[in-house]
């Protein structure tokens, strides 16, 4: 059985709470002296757009203000540019995007979850 748009979602939320967790505190010159880390994050990008491919066009639809493509197309960037991935943008997607969009994800959680009275979280 395939994951429903709700739990493709949470898993969204469950990597943009990594990547602020795992990015709050420090800054760029940081974040550029560690590769474990640059792997970490950029793994999260890559999940959150490869999950924002499988939620249904209607859902996308339905909650337009969530940049869906552009979330997409990030992973596309890292997974088929990987020897051009610049680091720099990662980092500003990181600090300046991700906490934008990370209210916006919750809200539409907290909506979803409202109207199917689910209230099963994603732990991994």
């Amino acid at each position: 059985m395939s994951p429903s748009n709700v739990e493709i979602t949470k898993h969204i939320f469950d990597e943009i709470e990594f990547i602020l967790k795992q990015t709050s505190g420090i800054d760029f010159l940081t974040f550029s002296k560690d590769g474990v880390l640059q792997r970490a994050v950029i793994r999260s990008f890559e999940i959150i757009g490869e999950a924002s491919k499988k939620l249904s066009v209607e859902f996308k639809s339905k909650y337009q203000a969530i940049p869906w493509k552009e979330m997409a197309g990030f992973r596309d960037v890292l997974i088929h540019d990987y020897f051009g991935v610049d680091i720099e943008i990662v980092w500003d997607i990181a600090e300046n995007q991700i906490p934008k969009i990370e209210p916006q994800i919750k809200q539409l959680i907290d909506a979803e979850e409202g109207r199917s009275g689910q209230q099963e979280r994603i732990n991994y």
